[in-house]
């Protein structure tokens, strides 16, 4: 039984928008003398092939990228805008070998000349008297107005030990590229539209799901504002993204999308859990991705409770301490880093440091595929 699920690249020139024979949707702009870009949102209905997956995609930790999510790799545009032709046509051959179409949907994208154009959304503006859900749901809106990203190449590249200051330019460029987006572009955007908003608390929150032998990885940005937990973010299902701010503590939001998962057949398996992000733009600190990491099948309710309780203690307690300051252009080559001060704590930076929550088991046994091998992917 097939489940359908949720969604290029643009420089300088509008991007346009078709529907072929088969119902996809298709975005792509006309490439200019200049510089040859195209953007392309691929895929809504087609996409839901059986046995096709794709990455539902969290780079994996410490810098090194899973970039197999089900055994199908996707790609990576590391070279910035405009892009380059190597990565156009190593984007242009993925599609064709995921589309039902094959070459011919790519030759009929490229070869056309009349497509239409398309609005492109508006970066959310508020009234002062505008409140903070409000405020959430427009940021959300704008999110899910980019569209998720099915094109198998992922155009920002992000690099979860890069500095915060650096994770917003790359924001910036998502606002200014208004290409579709897949859930770790999601979470740096939503930080970077909610930093004018001190009295939003963000956080990360990771997930590792497991369907028939297949393991899948999906993050968002959970916010905390008014004694209320909520979620940003995007996916290909409604309800593994955006979350109202109207969760009376964290583990009422992680059921709630624990619960998502089960309607898909998805077994959660671990939850990372970071610490409260800075709403400095400039700042150099690192995201803490994984302060908490939490192996649900392991925990009783009870047992999982606790530690979710445990982790917005140490939350709390981050709020009242500075974050290191940034940088100054004036600041005295001859001059070394200062040291740190003895009385400073020390950062919770490596994985012996992190709250386990219990030993590692052995893998088990690879079920058989499920369905007829078909694979959901959320």
């Amino acid at each position: 039984m097939p489940v359908t699920c949720c969604g290029g690249v643009r420089h300088c020139t509008s991007p346009r928008k078709l529907r072929d024979k088969s119902g996809a949707e298709v975005r792509l702009s006309q490439p200019s003398a200049g510089a040859r870009v195209i953007g392309v949102t691929m895929l809504r209905t087609s996409m839901s092939l059986e046995g096709v997956e794709e990455r539902d995609e969290e780079q994996e930790d410490e810098g090194e990228e899973d970039l197999r999510d089900g055994g199908v790799p996707f790609i990576v545009n590391r070279g910035g805008f405009p892009v380059n032709e190597e990565t156009w046509e190593r984007m242009w051959q993925h599609i064709a070998r995921i589309h039902p179409d094959g070459g011919a949907v790519a030759k009929k994208i490229r070869g056309a000349s009349d497509l239409p154009k398309i609005p492109m959304p508006s970066v959310p503006t508020y009234q002062p008297t505008t409140s903070v859900p409000q405020r959430l749901e427009a940021i959300q809106r704008y999110i899910r107005d980019l569209q998720y990203n099915h094109t198998g190449t992922q155009f920002f590249e992000i690099k979860k030990n890069r500095p915060l200051t650096a994770l917003m330019d790359i924001a910036k460029d998502m606002t200014r590229e208004s290409l579709p987006i897949k859930c770790l572009e999601a979470v740096i955007l939503g930080i970077y539209l909610t930093n004018s908003m001190p009295t939003v608390e963000r956080f990360p929150i990771s997930f590792k799901t497991q369907f028939s032998g297949s393991q899948f990885r999906h993050i968002v940005l959970g916010v905390h504002s008014g004694g209320r937990f909520g979620a940003l973010g995007i996916s290909r299902r409604e309800d593994l993204m955006f979350k109202p701010l109207e969760y009376r503590t964290l583990a009422d939001l992680l059921q709630e999308f624990q619960v998502a998962y089960q309607g898909y057949w998805h077994t959660l398996r671990k939850v990372k859990i970071g610490q409260y992000v800075s709403h400095d733009p400039h700042s150099v600190e690192q995201i803490e991705w994984k302060h908490s990491v939490l192996e649900v099948d392991k925990l009783s309710k009870e047992e999982l409770k606790r530690e979710l309780e445990r982790h917005t203690r140490d939350m709390r307690l981050k709020i009242g301490k500075p974050a290191p300051p940034s940088p100054t252009k004036d600041r005295k080559r001859d001059v070394g880093s200062p040291l740190r001060n003895p009385g400073s704590p020390l950062r919770r930076n490596s994985r012996s440091e992190r709250r386990p929550s219990g030993e590692k088991k052995p893998l088990e046994p690879k079920p058989p595929a499920d369905m007829n091998g078909y694979q959901i992917r959320v």
